[in-house]
């Protein structure tokens, strides 16, 4: 597949509805903050017919269902924010699952990059989520193996509610997950499939025509108005393939402590190639803040006015980025390990803005998903005709400025408890080399990591 194919493949609802639908898509809206730097992520899983001729038949009579998103609540209503924890209680289990999930793809995705890199294992997750639900016998097995869940109900029901939870739009930050499915018209459709996609995934779904080009246009255009007119990508289509799963995730938040503008100051940024670069540098120091060291970096984390954090790994002095993210385990290592520390934290962190274009499926396959790919691949759950997954790629872009972050991601950073402090209560997140990032939502859950290997990188 070509590069710029970012997706491919799944649906089909009667054309009236479909226009119905298009009647109630989410529009752009420009914000005054339009102008800081922002990261957005989308993913696109493909699932292209087998089949050298589709069967005769007309389409599944399943009625589109219109996907009401869960109710926002303004920033300073924290008793709105308790109350849809309460009710949409996600397992501790499956809080695990994703971790562990986010730490074994970013070792088989992010450590094998070079240059800078922006990953989000949480759009990966619901795409591959999505059709996890609608898989069978082996299929399925392998990809609830590597979701970290036993049963595709579970996986639905526990998605739905971390949805609901991590959804935020308000008047300062966003956390907006959309998933939409791209059906070719002359396929029939399994309407229980459709159905758990809108009641636990808020997932749009159309009925379209992939001989049309236009079928693309409407799928990148779907991408950019949800990822805030960020991610603009161009999407191809192919007459053979059945069926696209579209998710994005678009995050913004802001300092709780923005930074000041007057304090931006140029300096070096040592490349890992011996080379030296000179960007803008964001600077402050926090009397008290908690940091650890661990073996090989030095980890702090800065937070957001709605309870999420971005949190930065500084490697030692000869360790690279890559090194630390080489395994689960030593991934895990870098954001939850480490001895904790709480006293003076100095901060230089270089301005940053770039994209990155991901393609995942060699990763799967190594991380054993591997009869998702192959002609036997058995989706009877979303459709009785054969089909299997021709592509998996993401597109990301992240920025950071002294107001704010915004972006599209999953991810947790835990400190370890219980250990004594350090001896010397100070650290040095002083990142004038290459460096790992994380943002996490407020339950902790990691929605982005990436390596800044050079902040004037684009």
């Amino acid at each position: 597949m070509k590069e710029k194919k970012l997706f491919d493949a799944l649906t089909n609802i009667p054309d009236e509805l479909v226009e119905e639908a298009r009647k109630t898509k989410l529009k752009p809206t420009v914000r005054p903050w339009k102008k800081w730097t922002a990261l957005a992520a989308c993913v696109a899983l493909a699932i292209v017919m087998v089949s050298i001729l589709p069967r005769g038949g007309s389409p599944s009579e399943g009625a589109l269902l219109d996907v009401v998103l869960p109710k926002a609540y303004a920033y300073d209503d924290f008793g709105a924010k308790q109350a849809a924890i309460d009710v949409n209680p996600v397992d501790d289990a499956f809080l695990k699952a994703l971790d562990e999930f986010s730490y074994k793809t970013a070792s088989q995705i992010v450590a094998g990059q070079s240059g800078n890199t922006n990953y989000s294992p949480l759009s990966l997750y619901y795409a591959l989520a999505m059709a996890a639900s609608g898989a069978e016998g082996e299929t399925a097995d392998e990809l609830l193996s590597l979701l970290g869940v036993s049963d595709p109900s579970t996986l639905s029901k526990q998605s739905g509610n971390l949805y609901r939870q991590l959804y935020t739009d308000n008047a300062i930050a966003k956390l907006k997950i959309a998933n939409s499915l791209w059906m070719n018209k002359k396929v029939s459709w399994k309407n229980k499939f459709i159905k758990n996609a809108a009641a636990n995934f808020y997932t749009s779904s159309f009925s379209m025509d992939f001989s049309d080009k236009k079928t693309g246009e409407e799928m990148a255009k779907w991408v950019s108005e949800h990822t805030d007119g960020i991610l603009k990508p161009e999407i191809e289509i192919t007459q053979d393939q059945i069926l696209s799963i579209l998710n994005t995730v678009y995050f913004y938040d802001e300092w709780v402590n923005k930074f000041k503008e007057a304090e931006t100051t140029e300096d070096a940024f040592y490349l890992s190639d011996g080379s030296t670069e000179h960007s803008n540098f964001m600077n402050a120091k926090y009397a008290s803040a908690d940091f650890a060291k661990g073996e090989g970096f030095t980890r702090s984390a800065l937070s957001l006015k709605n309870d999420s954090r971005m949190v930065f790994i500084l490697p030692d002095e000869g360790v690279s980025p890559q090194e630390l993210l080489s395994s689960p385990e030593k991934a895990k290592a870098a954001f939850e390990g480490g001895q904790d520390g709480h006293g003076e934290v100095v901060w230089q962190i270089p301005k940053f803005r770039f994209g990155t274009k991901l393609d995942l499926k060699d990763a799967l396959i190594r991380l054993g998903l591997t009869s998702a790919f192959e002609q036997n691949a058995d989706f009877s759950g979303i459709t009785d005709k054969r089909a299997s997954l021709t592509g998996v790629r993401q597109e990301t872009h992240i920025g950071i400025d002294e107001n704010g972050v915004e972006a599209s991601a999953f991810t947790e950073i835990l400190y370890a408890g219980g250990a004594a402090p350090l001896s010397k209560d100070r650290a040095e997140m002083v990142l004038n080399r290459p460096f790992i990032y994380g943002i996490t939502a407020p339950n902790g859950a990691l929605l982005f990591i990436g390596i800044c290997e050079n902040p004037l990188e684009k």
